[in-house]
């Protein structure tokens, strides 16, 4: 079945997988959702069930929730999904989907999810149906045409524009463009991938040559808030947007309006 991601959540009627579930028919994916029989979740039969249909599906994706079933045992059975999974088929992307939010429990969900060479991820419940989507698409390897950073803002990665939509029509901010769009897209897929990650300088500074790279991007820093600003009709000061973490570089933290 081409373009599927596979679902397996034992809360696969929840408003969360419903939502990511419409995102997902929205942009054009088939998705199918493992249900095993019965009343109870047991974990072995999602574990019977997901390796028996990605290998009668070949899905493109996998959507793994890292607890399945209503028993302790079951709380990583996720994990243990996934070793097997990476193990028979080792170029399948894998997105393991959590509620753990905090603590032990979420340090061992981390660790078991990102200690794989493969192309394995991992996101928080909590995070927006379009943030999972847009990760299950970089994990697939399908660049989103657009990254949205608020309600108001977004940018198009094919034609390199950004464009905000206070009004009904979506109106192009000319100004930012070249350097400094590499720059701002940067900023935004980091965001995506984990909100909150900072992007040390050196991986901004490459875009510039010779000893005055700092300078010069915080420059293009400072000119590219006053275009989002002037575009949204608001003033960005220092703490917001785009914030200077002094010493280490630069975190976005789109506007709430």
């Amino acid at each position: 079945m081409p373009n599927t991601i596979l679902i397996v959540d034992d809360e696969s009627e929840s408003p969360i997988v419903n939502a990511v579930k419409r995102r997902l028919d929205q942009e054009g994916w088939n998705t199918q959702i493992i249900k095993p029989e019965g009343d109870r979740s047991i974990g072995d039969e999602f574990e019977a069930l997901t390796l028996y249909t990605i290998e009668e599906k070949t899905p493109d994706g996998v959507l793994l929730d890292i607890r399945l079933g209503e028993y302790r045992e079951d709380q990583f059975k996720g994990l243990d999904i996934l070793q097997k999974i990476v193990n028979r088929h080792p170029k399948l992307p894998v997105l393991m989907f959590t509620q753990y939010a905090q603590g032990p429990d979420r340090e061992t969900a981390v660790r078991g999810s990102l200690q794989w060479d493969a192309p394995v991820d991992f996101i928080d419940k909590l995070a927006s149906p379009e943030e999972v989507v847009l990760r299950l698409r970089r994990l697939i390897g399908s660049t989103p045409d657009r990254i949205p950073i608020n309600n108001y803002l977004y940018l198009d990665t094919n034609t390199k524009t950004v464009f905000v939509t206070m009004d009904e029509t979506p109106r192009l901010i000319e100004d930012i463009n070249g350097v400094k769009f590499d720059i701002f897209e940067e900023l935004a897929s980091t965001w995506y991938r984990s909100p909150g990650e900072l992007v040390p300088f050196s991986r901004l500074e490459r875009y510039f040559e010779g000893e005055e790279a700092r300078g010069s991007l915080r420059v293009r820093i400072r000119e590219i808030k006053v275009s989002l600003g002037k575009a949204l009709g608001i003033s960005l000061g220092a703490s917001d947007l785009i914030i200077n973490v002094r010493d280490q570089g630069y975190r976005l933290v789109p506007p709430k309006m």
